[in-house]
């Protein structure tokens, strides 16, 4: 294991939590976490491996001004067994996660259906050596208005249009749990993936006010200080994005992977975020 500490990010309402559950923390102990899943889309740009981000909102109620990759909570129709799948099966998926096979469904549905909601890329395909080439138009963004809104399920919107899931197409990178203090939490596991030929990552989404492509190291050094603000789990993925060879050896890598939880600390000269990293 590798102990690293993070400053608290540079947010009045994120440090306003940390200080009340130092100093009174809730006696009915903190927020059970719902599961979610994140996915981190890399290419190779001209000066090395490039990684597709979004800016939250200010208004966001977790995790606003945040530098994050596209994701979010899981949905309880993600769990359908109809959900046409073609690649690792859920089983095979379950091994990998270390989850039961209905939770192994749930996460990697809920990846694919919040990636096509936030930047409209959609891992799918008309058959199992084949992915969706374009997704552009009116009609798909009307699709994404459907999964967003709950109007439809992501199997509904793939069975309507003779699609498969390709989980082949995603890699597994990392398992995050947000810190106890926090009032919204999220068990989170960390995909990473391309974005297929004739697709492109969008910006329509309005929980984001930036959305693009972005160096890794420019995001650290602005990170670094204090142009950009990120959580313990981005900063370590993007730093690892950084340290990439090329987008196909991030997304083939088998990294070692373990639960990290942050814990708030005050260490005397300020808080921070203690996270205790596989290796």
């Amino acid at each position: 294991m590798v102990r690293r500490e993070f400053p608290i990010a540079d947010s009045p309402s994120l440090r306003a939590r940390a200080d009340a559950w130092l100093s009174a923390p809730d006696p009915s102990g903190p927020v059970p976490p719902k599961r979610a899943a994140t996915v981190m889309f890399v290419r190779d740009g001209g000066s090395g491996v490039e990684v597709f981000m979004l800016r939250r909102v200010a208004s966001m109620e977790f995790a606003p001004r945040m530098m994050v990759f596209p994701g979010g909570g899981v949905d309880p129709r993600d769990a359908d067994a109809a959900l046409p799948w073609a690649g690792p099966t859920p089983a095979e998926w379950a091994d990998r996660l270390e989850v039961d096979e209905p939770t192994a469904r749930v996460l990697v549905a809920a990846a694919v259906r919040e990636v096509f909601e936030e930047s409209g890329v959609l891992l799918a395909g008309p058959s199992p050596d084949e992915v969706i080439s374009d997704v552009s138009g009116d009609h798909w963004h009307e699709q994404r208005r459907r999964l967003l809104d709950r109007e439809a399920s992501l199997s509904e919107v793939l069975q309507e249009h003779g699609l498969v899931l390709r989980s082949d197409l995603l890699g597994y990178r990392a398992h995050w749990i947000t810190p106890e203090f926090e009032v919204r939490r999220y068990d989170t596991r960390f995909f990473s993936a391309a974005v297929p030929q004739g697709q492109r990552a969008d910006d329509d989404t309005t929980e984001a006010d930036v959305a693009d492509w972005v160096r890794p190291a420019d995001l650290l050094e602005a990170w670094r200080d204090g142009r950009a603000l990120m959580l313990p789990p981005t900063v370590v993925a993007v730093e690892e994005v950084a340290a990439a060879t090329s987008a196909a050896a991030f997304i083939a890598e088998t990294p070692v992977i373990a639960p990290v939880q942050p814990e708030l600390v005050d260490t005397g000269d300020g808080l921070v975020m203690r996270a205790d990293l596989p290796r």
